[in-house]
């Protein structure tokens, strides 16, 4: 088959399109969520479950959309359809890049709402406004910005701007450039805050509860939150691994590729709980605190800490930048699919869609205050549209994704994108692509939806 380019542009090199995809896969969630849900559902035994489910989720469905947005060198929704054209199929196909950009492009507008929670909490760390305040003090700073309209409005607009900024550069100038800087960034940042964590007098402890082996707390339901968590967190499902893949070069490895960016983010994921925990226990904190374990919990226990100013700003820095990273990969599937229909220069382009996400952000940020009162099926509008696309449209997109890939396209056109030059290694992708990714991806949709339901 002929190599195609994309019209975008294509990744310098292959790592840098690991630290692209590794940045939109870590992002909030990766900082508080897994390390949480790791301590409370039988540690390292609960790690090695969900590195069992990356293996067989995660890591399949990431190399099915990579393999079709590679071979297009399209926007999701072109290189969905365009791939279906090739296998003979119809171009109807083409709604699973929709659902999915569609799904991105939803959570972005909500997404940049708590990202706007993090730069006030950067500001306020970095101007010292968070020194020596009691939980008291903490938890109701935290209920003054969600009541504030004008706040919250000024950090979303802030936010959103930072996205559209790097979004318009185009692949090398914006999307790779970002990159470079935020990615090392990242790693260096979680590396100083490590060492603070390990002086920190709760280290010993943090540790224990991240990592003591303890196979009694693996209950099944803890075997479903390892299962639907290796599913999210790799940003899978919206776009944006298939739109970074389509920049992808014709001769990097994707089944490598991908385990790396699996590693990487689940180290990403330890090494921040490792950060966060010690600090936690060494506070005498609750480390259930789950979200308010970031605006409340976390600010607190730096602001009685040694140096804990400079460390917080660092620390809320550091999910800034995670946070920022993944809402990039948010904007660009739909970029560059408004680029390739309409021809739009790319900054124009940017610019437009960052607006409507900015106007649809405002919809949620009301929700905290002005709006309350307004429901959708009894849910805020951002808990709605957190439900919509965490339990329907990203468990769908996914199952769509993983049945696309096994039994659309053909296989000469898997094997040769793949190209993983072992014949029962590419028959154990296609055997698990087939049956059991999609019945995978069925039980974290069925489940979700149940326990959000009966909830």
């Amino acid at each position: 088959m002929e190599t195609k380019q994309s019209i975008h542009g294509s990744w310098a090199n292959r790592w840098i399109f690991i630290l692209a995809a590794t940045g939109s896969a870590v992002g909030l969630g990766n900082i508080w969520k897994f390390p949480y849900i790791t301590g409370e559902n039988g540690g390292g035994a609960f790690v090695l479950v969900y590195l069992f489910c990356i293996l067989l989720v995660g890591i399949p469905i990431m190399m099915a959309e990579i393999l079709v947005g590679r071979r297009a060198r399209q926007s999701p929704i072109n290189a969905v359809r365009e791939t279906a054209a090739e296998a003979g199929r119809s171009k109807h196909w083409g709604l699973i890049g929709w659902l999915g950009v569609l799904a991105g492009y939803i959570i972005f507008s909500f997404y940049s709402v708590v990202a706007g929670w993090v730069l006030h909490y950067i500001a306020g760390m970095g101007t010292g406004q968070l020194v020596d305040i009691g939980s008291e003090q903490a938890g109701q700073r935290f209920t003054d910005l969600l009541a504030s309209p004008d706040q919250m409005l000024m950090w979303h607009t802030v936010f959103v701007l930072m996205v559209v900024a790097v979004v318009a550069g185009g692949v090398n100038k914006g999307l790779e450039r970002a990159t470079k800087v935020m990615m090392p960034a990242l790693f260096l940042l979680l590396i100083v805050l490590l060492g603070y964590s390990v002086n920190s007098g709760g280290f010993a402890e943090g540790w224990s509860f991240l990592f003591s082996f303890s196979p009694e707390a693996l209950t099944w339901d803890a075997v479903l939150v390892a299962l639907g968590h290796s599913f999210f967190t790799l940003s899978l499902g919206m776009g944006a691994i298939m739109a970074y893949g389509s920049y992808m070069g014709k001769k990097d490895s994707i089944g490598s590729t991908v385990i790396t960016i699996g590693v990487l983010d689940t180290l990403v994921a330890l090494v921040a709980g490792l950060c966060i925990f010690p600090i936690v226990f060494a506070n005498q904190m609750d480390p259930a605190a789950g979200p308010g374990l970031m605006f409340i919990t976390l600010p607190v226990a730096f602001g009685q800490m040694p140096g804990g100013q400079v460390f917080g700003f660092l620390f809320f820095t550091l999910v800034g930048v995670a946070a920022w990273t993944s809402a990039i990969s948010l904007l660009e599937p739909a970029t560059a699919w408004v680029v390739e229909r309409f021809g739009m220069r790319r900054p124009l382009a940017a610019l437009v869609l960052g607006v409507i996400i900015w106007l649809m952000g405002i919809a949620s940020l009301l929700s905290f205050n002005h709006w309350a009162e307004i429901k959708i099926f009894s849910l805020s509008v951002f808990d709605f549209l957190d439900f919509l696309t965490a339990n329907i449209m990203l468990p769908l997109s996914g199952l769509l994704i993983a049945l696309y890939a096994g039994w659309v396209l053909t296989s000469n056109m898997t094997r040769d994108e793949l190209a993983l030059g072992c014949n029962k290694v590419y028959a154990a992708w296609w055997f698990v692509i087939r049956y059991i990714a999609p019945v995978a991806v069925m039980i974290i949709f069925v489940v979700n939806l149940y326990d959000k339901l009966a909830g």
